[in-house]
C-alpha cells in the first residue's frame, strides 16, 4: 500500500490541463467489442481503472495498440468469448465496476455474456439491477449464479422495445443504448441518464453507424442496424478534474488556471462553486481561480442555509460533493451538503473533524459545514483513502492545512487521477511518493 507524504501551507501558482474524463472513458472503450473493424481513441486517461480495462479487453481478444501517449487503437474482430469463463477474468473484473459494461456489447454482437458481481468503491449499495432488467425487456435471458456471485444473459436475437428505465443509471444507459444498437426494430429508452459521458457514446455509436435520435435528453430513440464499423473519437475533459482543482484553488488561497476545460460541457459545476463566493473566471475555453484568500458562501433569498446536493444530469454530479464539502470548511458561513444519490459517501468527514474542520454529520446522506473562513487552519494529520474522491478531498485538505500530512491507500486516488503528485507538484506542492 502506498503513501503520499504531504507538507501543506503553501499556496500554489500556475497552469493545470485536466486529463481525459474517467467515466466516458470506461464506456468507450467498452463500445470498440460492437465492431470488427479498427477504433481510434484519443485523450485517454492512463489510469489505474482505465488501464485495468485495456487489459481485460486485450485478454479477450481485442488487440491493443498504444499509439502515442493517450491514444489508442482497438480492433476486436477475433473474440475469445470463452476467457469469459476463467478465473483470471472473474478476478480481473471482479475488481473494477466498470466492466459492466462489457456486458451490452458482447451480447448485441455474440449473443451472449458473463461478468462476475461488480467490485469498485466502497460507497454503499450500487445495484445493477437496472441493466439486466433491460436487456431483459430486448429479449435477453438472464441467470444469478448466487453461491458464485455470478451474472449471465444470453439471446439469440434481440428485438426493440419500448423501456422505462426505474433509475437514471449513467452505466445502465450506456449499456441497455450498447446492447440496442445491434437489435432488430426501434427501442425507445425513457428516463435514460444524459450526462455528457452518455452524449459522448452516443456521438461515438452514431460515427460508428448507430441510429440514435434524442442524443442530451432523458428520452433515447435506437433504431437498430446490422453492423457497427470502426470511427476514431475524443474523450472530453474530465469534469471531476476541473472541478477538483477549482477545489484545490480555493482551499490553498492559489491562483490556478485550468486550460481546455470543455466549458459547455461542465453543467452547473462552475455556478456551483461560485455560490460558495469562490472566483471562478471565463476565459475562452480556460477557467482562472483567483483572489481565494477569503470566501463567503451564499444564503438563499430568505436568508435560510443553502444546500449543496447532487443530482442526475444536469444536476450536480455526485463526484464533486466530496471536494464541495473540504472547501466549505475554510469558507465564511454554513452550508448543507446532502449527498443523495450514494450512501456511506460522507462517512471521511471524521478526518475532517480530526484536522479542526467544523462538521455535524447527520446521517449517512447529509453533513453541515460550518466555515471557519480561515481563522483556524486545518491540523495535519494521518490518513487512510477509502475511495476515489474521499480520496482527492483528503488530498486537498492536507495540502491546505500546515504541516505534514499522509495519505495512505493512494491506490484508490491513482485509480482517478493521473500522475497527481507529480502534476501539483509543478504548481508548487509537497507531495512525496512513498
Amino acid at each position: 500500500m502506498s503513501t503520499f507524504q504531504i507538507e501543506g501551507g503553501y499556496k500554489l501558482n500556475g497552469t493545470i490541463e485536466p486529463q481525459g474524463a474517467k467515466n466516458e472513458a470506461l464506456q468507450v472503450i467498452c463500445a470498440t467489442l460492437l465492431t470488427n473493424q479498427d477504433v481510434y481513441i484519443e485523450n485517454i486517461p492512463e489510469i489505474r481503472d482505465v488501464l485495468k480495462l485495456i487489459e481485460i479487453l486485450g485478454k479477450l481478444g481485442v488487440q491493443t495498440e498504444r499509439i502515442e501517449k493517450g491514444k489508442y487503437l482497438f480492433n476486436a474482430s477475433e473474440i475469445n468469448i470463452d476467457f469469459l469463463k476463467t478465473k483470471e477474468y472473474a478476478e480481473l473484473a471482479a475488481s473494477l465496476r466498470g466492466s459492466i459494461m462489457i456486458i451490452g456489447p458482447l451480447l448485441a454482437r455474440f449473443g451472449r455474456g458473463f461478468i462476475p458481481q461488480p467490485g469498485g468503491d466502497k460507497i454503499g449499495r450500487r445495484r445493477v439491477d437496472t441493466h439486466f432488467i433491460g436487456f431483459q425487456k430486448l429479449g435477453a435471458k438472464f441467470e444469478f449464479d448466487a453461491d458464485n456471485h455470478w451474472f449471465s444473459i444470453s439471446a439469440k436475437k434481440m428485438k426493440g422495445t419500448y423501456m422505462l428505465l426505474d433509475e437514471a443509471s449513467v452505466t445502465g444507459t450506456a449499456n441497455i443504448l450498447m446492447a440496442a444498437v445491434l437489435a432488430d426494430g426501434t427501442t425507445t429508452i425513457y428516463n435514460a441518464a444524459c450526462e455528457p459521458y452518455l452524449q459522448q457514446l452516443s456521438k461515438m455509436l452514431v460515427s460508428m453507424g448507430a441510429k440514435i435520435t434524442g442524443i442530451g435528453s432523458n428520452l433515447l430513440t435506437i433504431k437498430g442496424t446490422t453492423a457497427l464499423k470502426g470511427c476514431s473519437h475524443r474523450i472530453l475533459p474530465d469534469m471531476i478534474e476541473v472541478g477538483s482543482f477549482i477545489g484545490l484553488a480555493a482551499m490553498t488561497a492559489s491562483d490556478i488556471t485550468i486550460k481546455n476545460v470543455g466549458l459547455k460541457h461542465l453543467g452547473i459545476i462552475p455556478a456551483s462553486f461560485r455560490r460558495l463566493g469562490i472566483n471562478v473566471e471565463q476565459e475562452k475555453d480556460n477557467l482562472v481561480v483567483k483572489n481565494t484568500e477569503h470566501y463567503e458562501i451564499d444564503s438563499y433569498i430568505d436568508g435560510s442555509i443553502m444546500t449543496i446536493a447532487d443530482a442526475p444530469w444536469p444536476g450536480l454530479t455526485p463526484d464533486l460533493l466530496s471536494v464541495f464539502l473540504v472547501v466549505a470548511t475554510q469558507a465564511k458561513g454554513s452550508v448543507l451538503i446532502h449527498q443523495k444519490m450514494f450512501e456511506s459517501r460522507l462517512f471521511f468527514v471524521d478526518k475532517l473533524i480530526d484536522m479542526g474542520a467544523q462538521i455535524i454529520l447527520c446521517d449517512p446522506h447529509r453533513a453541515t459545514v460550518i466555515g471557519l473562513d480561515r481563522k483556524h487552519t486545518l491540523r495535519a494529520t494521518n490518513m487512510t483513502s477509502p475511495d476515489i474522491r474521499a480520496g482527492i478531498a483528503l488530498l486537498i485538505a492536507a495540502l491546505s492545512a500546515k504541516g505534514e500530512s499522509s495519505i495512505h491507500n493512494i491506490e484508490q486516488i491513482d485509480r482517478g487521477y493521473e500522475n497527481i503528485d507529480a502534476r501539483l507538484n509543478s504548481l508548487g506542492a509537497k507531495i512525496t511518493r512513498l
